[in-house]
């Protein structure tokens, strides 16, 4: 599984931005989905997760009512939309792939990684 996040910049508080990951294999449907992300000198976060069914989804409580993940099957593509987005927001945003069938918020249950994409909140 390959996977190729994009759609990070530079953008003013209260702002959006929309992040997108393209996966490749034919397996894709069958993963569940999580973005995450990392700000300098800190760990990497959990943000968003989605079941393969695109039924079931989760958030970190800091993103939880800003931030929507969702997913095309049918072109093997993760989104993450961002709204209301704030300084603390700023990380470069990395999506992963879970085959362990558990919609999970721990980044020791995924298994595949994109290279990431930068977000830039400015104030």
């Amino acid at each position: 599984v390959q996977l190729q996040a994009c759609g990070g910049g530079l953008v003013q508080v209260g702002g959006s931005l929309r992040l997108s990951c393209a996966a490749s294999g034919r397996a894709f449907r069958t993963y569940d989905m999580g973005w995450f992300r990392q700000a300098p000198g800190k760990e990497r976060q959990f943000v968003a997760g989605i079941r393969w069914s695109g039924g079931s989804t989760i958030y970190a409580d800091s993103v939880q009512g800003r931030f929507t993940i969702s997913r095309d099957s049918a072109k093997n593509t993760v989104f993450l939309q961002m709204n209301s987005l704030k300084p603390e927001d700023t990380a470069v945003y990395y999506c992963a792939v879970s085959q362990r069938y558990i919609l999970t918020r721990d980044p020791a249950q995924y298994d595949y990684w994109g290279q990431g994409t930068l977000v830039t909140v400015s104030s």
